[in-house]
């Protein structure tokens, strides 16, 4: 009897041990096994809205951005020729460049346009100088124009007269010549060559009201008015989104084919000048079981048919490639009252996701061999808002939120990325294939080594937004060139980098107090998990040991004289 109880007791130790070690969450890396530059594809932002930019919340945001970033930040911005008197909104924004007096002569004005523009370099940052949308004078379709839509209305109500095709292709194509020289007379050719000039914004959808002819055709208006202005000026396009959509693929690959091969509209050459190619990624959450689920597959099934395409054109495959929006669903205005799947805007889901989401776009970016430059996470701020209503944005009433967190830690990232290998680990295969819908989490990590530095960003990562243990961690990274290191672990938790739990015990106030949006605040930024350490190097290896919550964070900075 004592040998079968003796025997069952080492069995259920044996049980233990092996169960353990099956959830322990093992991840490897090696610096001395580089895969590709540690390239700031993520230095890169956008909003709808461009009259936010020179409010006091969007100057303060931009600082903060231009601040956490080691390389200029380049933002993108929509309606910076749409007709009106530079009045926000949601989803609206106008900055009167062009009108046409009563004999239909045009009169420019660069006021609001250049404001904008000022307010991004002044803080060292440079324009995504986007061309769109219609003035109302120069529009086919002109009424109604304004639109004044609020978050719970059609979407498509926000498709006016703003974004039909030109009445005269030539009045167009001056406009945009008019701008560039301006530009140059301003800031300098030499600023204005780094800049990114693109034509509109989605016309595979409702932004554009014309046919694909017609977009392509005002392509070569547009793309030939840039050079003339400026012979060195960087010109792209098309912005379609959803390229893993049928009829997105066709009117992407329609493009292409035309500026390879096409006769230019403007000219009667072949081809038309493009410097860059750019398209959207999104992703799809919505309630399940009431509560919210991710679906990162649907934005990696567009960057991947995306760049399949962009592969597949010899002329073309090596030029820079920018997703001109790269986040996980559509609407940044469409807050979560009235749409309860953008629940997750607010805490760490969206961290994670975007940590998990980052690291597969440079694998899809191995994948084909494509030059990419820039993922633009289309998430800004929202002026005179309720706090943490839920819009995809960065920050509520100047307090950050946990994501932005996220691009502090990827501004500590540089030099070059490495292997990593983890056996929890879902491959961007899986994910393209099937989201991460197992029972596991996505637990992986993202490593860079610069010179005496080395960077690890960890996260624990699932679509569906429920509770689960802490997983236990064990990093191990391996060759490095010294004999200690100081190593310094941050983290964006319930209880680290989060400005939003904070919020919520305090009551969730509407009218916090100015004590309590100095906590906010405060509360908003990275923190350290634990003071900084200094550990001994064996052979060039070091393990660590933690728990990572689910949808955490963790960042791991490394450093050796």
């Amino acid at each position: 009897m004592k040998r079968k109880l003796l025997f069952a007791y080492l069995l259920s130790c044996f049980t233990f041990s092996v169960f353990s070690q099956q959830e322990k969450t093992i991840i490897q890396a090696d610096l001395s096994q580089k895969i590709g530059k540690m390239t700031p594809i993520w230095a890169w932002f956008g909003y709808d809205e461009p009259n936010y930019t020179y409010m006091k919340d969007g100057k303060k945001l931009l600082s903060e951005l231009s601040a956490l970033s080691p390389v200029p930040v380049n933002v993108r911005v929509h309606s910076l020729l749409v007709t009106g008197d530079g009045t926000a909104a949601l989803k609206w924004g106008s900055t009167n460049a062009y009108t046409e007096d009563a004999n239909g002569n045009p009169v420019y004005d660069w006021t609001i346009v250049d404001k904008i523009f000022d307010t991004f370099l002044e803080r060292g940052m440079k324009p995504i100088a986007q061309i769109g949308f219609m003035p109302e004078a120069l529009s086919s379709h002109p009424n109604p124009y304004r639109h004044h839509w609020k978050p719970g209305d059609n979407y498509n109500d926000i498709y006016t007269g703003w974004a039909y095709p030109p009445k005269d292709y030539h009045k167009w194509a001056e406009l945009v010549y008019q701008w560039v020289k301006h530009s140059v007379a301003k800031y300098g050719q030499k600023e204005v060559e780094t800049w990114y000039w693109e034509l509109w914004n989605e016309p595979n959808i409702g932004y554009w009201k014309g046919t694909t002819e017609e977009y392509i055709k005002l392509y070569d208006y547009t793309a030939d008015a840039v050079k003339r202005a400026l012979p060195s000026a960087k010109i792209g396009g098309p912005e379609v989104t959803g390229p893993s959509w049928d009829k997105s693929a066709t009117f992407l690959k329609t493009f292409l084919d035309h500026v390879t091969q096409g006769k230019n509209f403007a000219t009667g050459k072949i081809g038309s000048p493009i410097d860059f190619i750019t398209y959207h990624a999104k992703g799809a959450p919505k309630i399940v079981n009431g509560h919210v689920q991710m679906n990162m597959g649907t934005q990696l099934r567009d960057l991947d048919k995306g760049f399949e395409i962009v592969a597949s054109y010899p002329s073309l495959n090596k030029l820079p490639v920018i997703i001109g929006e790269s986040d996980p669903e559509g609407c940044a205005a469409c807050g979560m009252a009235t749409n309860p799947e953008n629940a997750y805007r607010n805490g760490t889901m969206y961290s994670s996701y975007t940590a998990a989401s980052f690291a597969k776009k440079y694998d899809l970016m191995d994948k084909y061999n494509v030059n990419l430059i820039g993922a633009v996470s289309w998430s800004f701020e929202f002026e005179n808002q309720p706090w943490f209503y839920g819009f995809r944005d960065l920050a509520t009433n100047g307090v950050d939120k946990p994501v932005l967190n996220v691009f502090r830690m990827f501004g500590m990232m540089s030099g070059s990325r490495v292997k990593v290998s983890g056996n929890q680990a879902y491959t961007t295969k899986m994910v393209v294939d099937s989201s991460v819908r197992k029972a596991s989490a996505d637990i992986n990590a993202l490593v860079s080594t610069d010179k005496k530095t080395a960077a690890v960003m960890l996260w624990n990562y699932h679509d569906d937004d429920l509770k689960a243990n802490d997983a236990p961690v064990e990093l191990t990274i391996k060759a490095i060139p010294s004999k200690k290191v100081k190593v310094s672990e941050y983290r964006i938790d319930a209880e680290h980098s989060n400005s939003y739990e904070v919020w919520k015990k305090m009551g969730s106030p509407q009218q916090p107090t100015a004590e309590q949006i100095a906590t906010l605040e405060k509360a908003g930024q990275l923190a350290l998990f634990t003071p900084s350490t200094e550990q001994k190097v064996s052979n060039g290896t070091l393990t660590l040991n933690f728990n990572l919550p689910r949808q955490a964070v963790s960042f791991i900075k490394l450093t050796w004289e």
